[in-house]
C-alpha cells in the first residue's frame, strides 16, 4: 500500500483482464488460430502444444502455412475482437486505468495483451492516456514514462502489415525482443529495478513462459522481492 502511494507500484496485464470481453488466454488464442486458418495442429506441433510451449507452436505453423507469418497474424486479428456489450467487459480496464495513476495523475501501466480493450474503457470513462507500443518503448522511470506500454505489441484501429509483423506472437519474435535485440528485456530489467510490479491475469499454475523468462533473465532477483501477482482465476 506504501509503495503504491508512492507511485512505485506498477500493475502488469496479462490475458486474464480481458477474459470478461470474451477474449481467450494465450492457449485459446493458439486453438482459435488453427481453427480460422482451416488448418490442424502436426505432430509436432501438437507435442509443443501439449509442453505448453505456445509461442513455439505459432513459430512451427507460420513456417508451415501458405502466406506464413501474415496468415496467421491475420487469423489472430480474427480471434481477438472483443465483445463489447458483455455485462463486465470492460470493468477491469476501467479500475486499471484508475489504480495505475499516480497522486501527479501519471499513468504506469503495461501489458502483453494485443487488444484495444483498455482503449474503449479510456474513451468510455474519460480517462485519456498515451500509449507506447513495441518496439518503440518508454524509459521506465517517473521521470520518463507516462502512459499504457503494450509490451508485445498493439492491434491498431485499422491494422496493416507492418503492425501484424511488430507483434510479439511466436518464440521467434520472443527471441528477438527478449534475447537477440533485447529492447523488451531491457525494459523488464529497468521495471524491476524501479519498481514493485503486480501481475493481473496470469495463471501461475502455468509452466514457465517466454515472457516470464524474459523477465528473470533480465535480472537475477526480479522473480522475487520485485514482483507479486493477482491470478487470471
Amino acid at each position: 500500500m506504501q509503495a503504491h502511494e508512492e507511485g512505485r507500484v506498477v500493475f502488469f496485464c496479462g490475458a486474464g483482464v480481458s477474459y470478461p470481453a470474451g477474449l481467450p488466454s494465450f492457449k485459446g488464442l493458439v486453438e482459435d488460430i488453427y481453427r480460422l486458418s482451416g488448418t490442424a495442429l502436426s505432430d509436432v506441433e501438437h507435442a509443443a502444444f501439449e509442453r505448453g510451449q505456445f509461442d513455439a507452436t505459432l513459430d512451427l505453423l507460420e513456417r508451415r502455412l501458405p502466406g506464413q507469418r501474415l496468415a496467421v497474424r491475420r487469423a489472430l486479428v480474427q480471434a481477438l475482437k472483443p465483445k463489447l456489450r458483455r455485462k463486465g467487459a470492460i470493468d477491469t480496464q476501467t479500475a486499471l486505468l484508475r489504480l495505475a495513476r499516480s497522486r501527479e495523475g501519471a499513468l504506469r501501466l503495461v501489458t502483453t495483451n494485443f487488444d484495444r480493450v483498455f482503449h474503449v474503457a479510456g474513451k468510455r470513462t474519460g480517462q485519456i492516456f498515451q500509449t507506447y507500443a513495441a518496439p518503440m518503448l518508454p524509459i521506465p522511470k517517473n521521470s520518463r514514462w507516462n502512459g499504457l506500454v503494450y509490451l508485445h505489441g498493439l492491434l491498431s484501429e485499422k491494422v496493416d502489415d507492418t503492425d501484424l509483423n511488430r507483434l510479439v506472437v511466436t518464440s521467434g519474435d520472443f527471441g528477438l525482443a527478449y534475447l537477440t535485440e533485447r529492447w523488451a528485456a531491457r525494459f523488464v530489467s529497468e521495471l524491476f529495478r524501479n519498481y514493485v510490479v503486480c501481475f493481473v491475469g496470469y495463471m501461475h499454475q502455468r509452466p514457465g513462459t517466454a515472457l516470464y523468462d524474459g523477465c528473470t533473465s533480465s535480472r537475477p532477483d526480479a522473480g522475487r522481492s520485485h514482483a507479486s501477482g493477482l491470478g487470471a482465476g
